[in-house]
């Protein structure tokens, strides 16, 4: 009895977090370091999905280094117009990169349990860019 409780509680909180979509909060990692660098929250505005900066990991300047040195990276809004392909892939938006000042194209991929988010930047077609695996904060 406790197994087939524990297996449904599972498959509801994996069944739940997948349909939240990509909406809620990201933590990215840095691509260097290898260590959290900040939260982006994903909303949904009418059928685009757009991300900004909310939050940074501790030690990490709130100055955006791309953006003259006097502008905050909280609050920049680092992802436009993503839209919805499926239920777990997503694209046709950009993503800014606000180290080095560029901006990409960008396609997600969601995992099926919805706590992972493979975010991709790219120039011109897929093959050529980078793709970070963010992580959904509770």
């Amino acid at each position: 009895m406790k197994k087939i409780f524990a297996a449904t509680l599972s498959f509801i909180i994996a069944t739940t977090a997948s349909a939240a979509g990509i909406e809620g909060k990201w933590r990215t990692i840095d691509d260097e370091t290898k260590k959290p660098k900040a939260i982006v929250q994903i909303s949904q505005n009418g059928n685009q999905f757009n991300g900004t900066i909310v939050g940074l990991a501790q030690g990490v300047d709130n100055v955006c280094p791309a953006c003259g040195g006097n502008k905050p990276l909280v609050g920049l809004t680092v992802v436009r117009g993503l839209k919805s392909k499926n239920s777990n892939e997503y694209d046709g938006g950009t993503i800014y990169d606000p180290k080095g000042g560029k901006t990409y194209r960008v396609k997600a991929t969601l995992s099926a349990d919805g706590r992972t988010l493979k975010v991709r930047g790219f120039i011109g077609v897929s093959a050529l860019g980078r793709t970070q695996t963010w992580t959904r904060v509770q």
